[in-house]
């Protein structure tokens, strides 16, 4: 009973004291409002949110010129089946000065950013300077990094390493034309040698890093390369490998700053080469450089493998400069501006921003996920993190980090007093009102939001999010508790990561922006899914990419090139599967895709991919793969479970437990967690036949080293399906 007294008392006085703060600010609002409205100028932002970003072309894809009844972006077009879009916008200085110099190649691109910026800062590395044991509190000993500062190569040394890297491979008998494997980790050595292959026209084969062995062998086999660039810690798995790539013959090393690499014990007649050894020998060579053209392929980017076998994506020198002249378009790039670049840049998202980046002579100071920030699983410490130390202004990222990230948030707060857990939740509702106005709140961002802004270094300006659509909340509240701008771009490796991206000035989520200057989106009716481009109040259907952006199509698969990718008017176009719809101003909105759509026995459509992005956002769920029968009436999900949320569910039923791979296993867990995640979705407003009936709680975490997700942390559905089939059968027999 006095518990509960204490209990209310305690609510009263944190709603009292809340209360009278909001009466406060209140007061202050209305006092300052004017002297706000003179120097934000809010009316600018929200005019800059709601101007008119893309246009429908009236009747041909390639005709430029749009009559005024295009701004309402009707659906009344004599083809009722699609309807196409362009983008508003000019093209800007960078693009300019591109055309003007002539740069249709990634070779000529590097020429002049080494020309331009050739003292300047272009990649840095950071130094490690011992790793030692480090005892934890619970008495086990973990390898950590002792870190030193970051190492800088300005632009004229990474352009002549390249140089030399380049005919090092020569040297090493590569011939122009010939395919270069390069499986690495991303660092400044992975840059340095894609452009020392672009000098001598070496189409890369980029390949995951954390691709398994089956599909690293099947990249190597199917491009038939003879030479692999890779790294000290990947090395090793070539002593199985090599017997199922024969025709290699020659692997390249990029060192270790700590361990000296082991060369011995692989197969008879393959030459194991250092990184530096190539580059020093390049020194001493008088090879000539080959100059690519803009029609020769430049990379061979395999895909992640969400479907099954990756499939290489045959991109050309034109179609790359194509994206970076779009995302200088787009993006902006101030000349201070420094890039801390950890995803992976077998990526095309992430090659394409750096790219970007060292086009306008911006920096890139290269981390990992294991030394990205303080906490970090390899800092020793009393060690700073390479964000703390580096201090970037930009960074690229996905939704599933943003996702880890807006959790943590959300556990720290929870942790806190009552009282400042209100008072957090009034200034976050307080700062997201005012955003939508078009104001900037720098008191309350001083005082609050600055200490959350200060993991990633504290001066992060703008966050560059790609590979799979971002929750709106998520977007929300990364944006409001980082004090950030994040720009949320759609594309794929099929359109070289272009398409659309959302301007720093638009007040909405959810959305992935109008289409770049250099690409054209096509709306096409799914009659299956009854996705039309005349249906209310906006137009939709399947998203269509058409532009020098677009892959001529896919190595050595003929019949999948020519199901995906089209002529029209000699332009390129891609299908994405992925459905859309288009906004009055022009702006795209992702909202199923074709492959993630479930119809149950009653009728009802699932979108899968729809419901595993809100219910992702449940403290409680780490990772959910949504399966549905079409000959059930409800659908079911598998859960990798927040460890530490798990056992507070636990906690609270009273249930007593000793490991978390226990907790999983119980029946009365899997209804308790489905409890928390069918009042998750009420929230997100998921309708009833969404929401999963059952729910398998799964003991491992999914890793790409696992095969269940993607290089970019996309759900591999087929293999989790197969690996957890027992489970899902259980499910539903339940």
């Amino acid at each position: 009973m006095f518990i509960e007294d204490d209990a209310q008392m305690e609510s009263f006085w944190v709603q009292t004291a809340i209360g009278a703060i909001k009466v406060f600010a209140f007061v202050c609002d209305i006092i300052t409002l004017p002297v706000y409205l003179v120097l934000q100028r809010p009316w600018k932002r929200r005019q800059a949110s709601r101007r008119i970003k893309g246009l429908r072309l009236r009747d041909k894809p390639d005709e430029n010129k749009y009559k005024a009844d295009d701004v309402e972006a009707k659906a009344s077009s004599q083809d009722d089946t699609q309807i196409t879009y362009r983008s508003t916008d000019p093209p800007r200085s960078v693009h300019v000065q591109m055309l003007q110099a002539n740069i249709d190649t990634l070779e000529k691109m590097f020429n002049y950013c080494v020309k331009l910026h050739s003292n300047k800062r272009c990649l840095g590395t950071r130094q490690i300077l011992s790793e030692e044991d480090e005892l934890q509190p619970n008495g086990r000993v973990f390898k950590k990094y002792k870190m030193g500062e970051y190492k800088w190569k300005t632009f004229m040394e990474t352009g002549k390493m390249a140089t030399n890297f380049g005919r090092g491979l020569r040297e090493l008998g590569q011939k122009p034309g010939k395919n270069v494997v390069i499986f690495a980790e991303t660092r400044a050595e992975w840059m340095i040698a894609a452009h020392g292959c672009f000098k001598q026209n070496l189409p890369i084969v980029t390949v995951y890093a954390t691709l398994g062995d089956d599909g690293v062998a099947h990249c190597i086999n199917e491009t038939e390369v003879d030479c692999v660039i890779t790294t000290h810690d990947l090395l090793p798995k070539f002593k199985h490998l090599l017997d199922k790539v024969t025709k290699v013959n020659t692997i390249i090393y990029m060192e270790d700053q700590l361990k000296k690499t082991d060369t011995t014990g692989f197969k008879e007649g393959v030459k194991i080469v250092s990184f530096s050894d190539v580059v020093k020998n390049g020194a001493e060579s008088k090879i000539e450089g080959v100059s690519p053209k803009s029609e020769d392929v430049a990379i061979i980017m395999y895909t992640s493998g969400s479907t099954g076998t990756p499939k290489g994506v045959l991109l050309s020198h034109k179609n790359c400069i194509t994206t970076v002249k779009g995302f200088c378009d787009n993006v902006r790039i101030e000349p201070d501006d420094l890039l801390i670049g950890f995803l992976p840049l077998a990526h095309v998202f992430e090659l394409l921003a750096e790219s970007v980046c060292l086009l306008t002579g911006v920096a890139i100071g290269y981390s990992t996920p294991l030394t990205l920030i303080d906490t970090s699983s390899k800092i020793m410490k009393g060690c700073k993190g390479d964000a703390t130390l580096l201090k970037p202004t930009c960074m690229t990222t996905v939704p599933l980090i943003l996702d880890r990230i807006s959790k943590g948030i959300n556990d720290k707060v929870n942790a806190q007093s009552p009282f400042s857990k209100a008072l957090f939740q009034f200034l976050y509702q307080y700062k997201a009102k005012w955003l939508s106005r078009g104001y900037t709140t720098p008191v309350i961002d001083r005082l609050v939001f600055k200490k959350v802004a200060k993991l990633m270094g504290g001066r992060v300006r703008v966050l560059m999010s790609g590979g799979a659509p971002l929750s709106p909340d998520t977007h929300e509240q990364i944006k409001i508790c980082l004090c950030v701008d994040v720009v949320q771009g759609y594309g794929l490796t099929e359109t070289t990561s272009a398409a659309t991206v959302t301007e720093e000035q638009d007040l909405g989520f959810g959305r992935v922006g109008a289409p770049l200057t250099i690409a054209d989106i096509r709306l096409v009716n799914w009659e299956e899914g009854n996705y039309r481009v005349t249906n209310k109040p906006y137009p939709q259907g399947e998203v269509v990419i058409g532009g020098d952006c677009v892959s001529q199509g896919y190595y050595k698969l003929p019949e999948k090139t020519k199901d995906d990718f089209f002529q029209e008017d000699g332009r390129q176009w891609f299908r994405t599967g992925d459905i859309g719809e288009i906004h009055p101003d022009g702006v795209l909105k992702i909202i199923d895709r074709k492959k993630d759509l479930v119809k149950l026995q009653a009728g009802e459509y699932i979108s899968l991919g729809k419901v595993e992005a809100e219910l992702k956002t449940c403290p409680v769920v780490e990772n959910i793969c949504v399966y549905g029968d079409s000959t059930k009436q409800f659908c079911v999900a598998l859960v990798v479970p927040n460890q530490k949320h798990l056992e507070e569910i636990a906690t609270r039923n009273g249930i007593t437990f000793t490991k978390f791979e226990d907790l999983c296993s119980l029946p009365i867990m899997e209804k308790a967690v489905i409890k928390e995640i069918a009042e998750h979705a009420k929230k997100c407003k998921l309708h009833k036949f969404e929401i999963p009936a059952a729910i398998t709680l799964c003991k491992e975490v999914w890793s790409p080293d696992m095969g269940l997700v993607t290089a970019a942390f996309k759900l591999k559905r087929k293999d989790i399906q197969e690996r957890y089939q027992h489970d899902i059968n259980r499910m539903y027999a339940s």
